[in-house]
């Protein structure tokens, strides 16, 4: 069977671009991708950076939905303590009834930001807000798949529906895993963030409690991933992500700089190669190689699905490399 590829969609600002090119361009990469028969197109929440413009995926998503006809489009994710569960499940199932069988709703615990814009976006800013993730993903399960307790005097204010969106956990650390093997939930584990996630698939996969909706396990691995026709095109490209990967890592974020400027800053800062390798793990290089380097990490977390995500600083660069791997994909 062919492997299930997917995008995870970070929705890049490369230099000398604004906001609203960067959406824009996300919105034609997924008329791309479901062209190439990618099954999923996830966009990301991040906050208060200047290299990512994706800070509300639930508006992005209704764009896309409203761009595409086939395509699955969902978050990648919502980052839920930010938020109430009510309104996530209310936003969600407004999603799901406009593109019916077609929205997911990952969810994650991280704030997706630093530590005061994760304060600014608080309501009640008295003192930091609850670590009650736990509660507010039942919740919102409740809301959206099984239904609240008799006893909850949330019951009356919503209830599942047909066209409720499949609920999904997203994660990068063991605990995630355990959460969504408690609720039985599919799992999507973010290896381009921690490439040391097989221990949590293999947790997931074992301690796996089926759900009316979920009856098996099921994990997508994200994987950081560019295509070029040649290694050395591809890994050319890759540096302008690098470079600006780097800057955020220092808390210095940049837009996206062209190859020339991240050449340039390569060459006056050499361990700057070095030190993203040991960072995070990037499959890049020509069709034949990327495809055999998702293979194998597929392989390792025994995932169902690929999600890829890959940005670079010229927006035809990046579909191009999105369609030289469904192609390897199609002709394997």
């Amino acid at each position: 069977m062919t492997l299930p590829l997917s995008v995870l969609d970070q929705s890049p600002i490369s230099e000398g671009s604004t906001v609203a090119d960067a959406l824009r361009r996300s919105i034609d990469l997924a008329r791309h991708a479901e062209a190439c028969g990618y099954r999923r197109y996830w966009v990301a929440e991040h906050h208060g950076t200047a290299m990512l413009a994706g800070t509300t995926p639930e508006l992005l998503i209704g764009q896309i939905g409203a761009a595409t006809r086939t395509l699955r489009v969902g978050s990648g994710g919502v980052m839920l303590p930010h938020y109430s569960p009510l309104k996530v499940a209310e936003t969600f199932n407004m999603l799901g009834a406009l593109f019916p069988d077609r929205v997911d709703l990952a969810v994650g615990r991280a704030a997706g930001t630093d530590p005061l814009t994760a304060y600014a976006l608080q309501r009640d800013r008295r003192g930091a807000g609850p670590d009650d993730f736990p509660d507010q993903l039942g919740e919102l399960l409740g809301y959206l798949r099984d239904g609240l307790p008799q006893a909850s005097r949330f019951t009356r204010l919503l209830r599942p529906q047909p066209w409720s969106p499949p609920v999904w956990m997203l994660g990068s650390s063991p605990q995630s895993a355990v959460w969504a093997a408690e609720q039985g939930l599919p799992y999507a584990f973010a290896d381009f963030i921690n490439p040391n996630g097989r221990s949590a698939a293999a947790h997931y996969r074992q301690t796996f409690t089926p759900s009316r909706l979920q009856p098996h396990p099921h994990v997508i691995v994200a994987i950081w991933a560019l295509v070029a026709e040649t290694a050395d095109e591809a890994a050319r490209l890759a540096t302008s992500a690098q470079v600006a990967f780097l800057q955020f890592l220092g808390g210095q974020p940049i837009a996206i700089p062209s190859v020339a400027v991240a050449q340039h800053l390569i060459e006056h800062r050499p361990e700057t190669l070095q030190v993203f390798s040991q960072r995070r793990r990037a499959i890049i290089g020509d069709p034949a190689f990327v495809k055999a380097g998702i293979e194998d990490v597929v392989a390792e977390y025994g995932a169902d699905e690929a999600m890829v995500v890959t940005i670079t600083y010229d927006h035809d660069a990046r579909k191009r490399s999105y369609e030289l791997l469904a192609s390897a994909f199609a002709t394997s």
